[in-house]
């Protein structure tokens, strides 16, 4: 997967929740909830957006690990990449 892709999904997802959000002057290593002020439901549609335009599954138990723009990034590229088999 394309880091710039990815990026541009999350961005495009979360501009699809709060369309008066500028994604040039969001600090990607920030709390999205709190940089674009997310509650609860926000959040959950942006994973939800996330999951179709992306295919990838984020656990709840690891939405404390994706609460930045890098780590959201980081983990959806670490999920996109396929597992290697062993021979």
């Amino acid at each position: 997967m394309d880091p710039l892709l990815v990026r541009n999904q999350v961005l495009s997802a979360l501009k699809s929740i709060a369309p008066e959000i500028e994604p040039e002057q969001l600090h990607s290593d920030r709390s999205l909830r709190e940089e674009v002020d997310l509650d609860s439901m926000d959040w959950l549609r942006l994973i939800e957006a996330l999951h179709r335009s992306l295919g990838i599954v984020i656990a709840e138990t690891d939405y404390q690990q994706v609460d930045t723009l890098d780590k959201l990034v980081a983990y959806l590229m670490q999920k996109g990449q396929p597992s290697e088999q062993a021979p």
